[in-house]
């Protein structure tokens, strides 16, 4: 049997209707029927029982459907492989992440396209920020999920992933935290408690800045290089920091509590990848991603 004869005799088991076939393969309803009836005359016997108002299939049909969706499923394989392998969908694609919530989105993702790529392997991993492009200037990551704003010049600031609602963690005991909201300028009445390590200035600032918006100055404690390390000295009273809404589903704790900011920017996290390492691979996962987004 040829590949346009499976396709049409499997969507017609399908739709039992020859209109609706025609419309799918994209084929006038003469040519559906023109290729069932020579496979019928070639096998010798009826596939479908027709009549002016229902199409059935016979029991050699519905034998046939079952012996042919594997071969159909394994054709089409087969051909996504030959695909993948042109376009150099092969190989390993490292992905980064700086927060679990990208995580979530980007295992799945990698299970999609591990289906449609087999060729391709995903490996997932975490990015710390204290060295938030280090992995992927190196060679180690050729993609990630990071919280913007991204400005280097090497790298290519891709498709917006997910935004979150920015929160302040503040010591349980601490008087904000009896708050329903707090507002930027309330950050000049507390120690911030920053990130460090080899983040940019600007990302830094735009996170954990030295002023509010009224141009109050923001006092800073001493730098923390794990996010562990933020949350435990917030635990522990020695400041405020913030963080995306979502966050404290994974690190809520007895000492910390979450206040939202009532006029605070999300938190925006999006692709990044280096500018000469936009290829196949890497814009094949980011189509896979961004459609698994839409269909949430």
């Amino acid at each position: 049997m040829e590949r346009h004869e499976i396709e049409a005799f499997l969507t017609l088991a399908e739709e039992l209707h020859f209109r609706r076939t025609s419309e799918r393969l994209g084929l006038a309803q003469g040519r559906v029927s023109q290729t069932i009836k020579k496979l019928e005359r070639r096998i010798g016997v009826p596939l479908f029982e027709r009549t002016s108002r229902r199409v059935t299939l016979t029991p050699t049909g519905r034998q046939l459907r079952e012996d042919l969706i594997p071969v159909q499923q394994q054709l089409q394989r087969a051909v996504d492989r030959a695909v993948a392998m042109g376009r150099g969908i092969t190989g390993v694609l490292h992905v980064g992440y700086s927060s679990p919530m990208a995580a979530e989105i980007l295992v799945k993702a990698a299970g999609v396209f591990r289906a449609r790529y087999p060729d391709c392997e995903v490996e997932i991993q975490e990015v710390m920020l204290f060295d938030l492009f280090g992995p992927m200037r190196g060679g180690r990551v050729h993609l990630q999920v990071t919280e913007h704003p991204v400005d280097e010049p090497d790298l290519v600031l891709g498709p917006r992933v997910m935004s979150q609602p920015r929160v302040l963690m503040v010591p349980a005991g601490h008087p904000f935290a009896r708050r329903a909201s707090v507002s930027v300028e309330d950050l000049a009445e507390s120690t911030l408690i920053a990130v460090s390590g080899s983040v940019p200035q600007y990302w830094r600032e735009y996170h954990y800045p030295h002023r509010t918006p009224q141009g109050r100055p923001i006092e800073h404690g001493p730098p923390a290089t794990y996010w562990t390390e933020v949350m435990n000295r917030v635990g522990l009273g020695q400041g405020v920091s913030p963080a995306s809404e979502e966050a404290e589903r994974y690190y809520a704790r007895p000492d910390v509590a979450w206040v939202p900011f009532r006029d605070a920017p999300p938190v925006e996290y999006g692709f990044v990848w280096p500018a000469s390492g936009g290829n196949a691979r890497v814009r094949a996962f980011v189509d896979t991603v961004c459609e698994l987004r839409a269909a949430s």
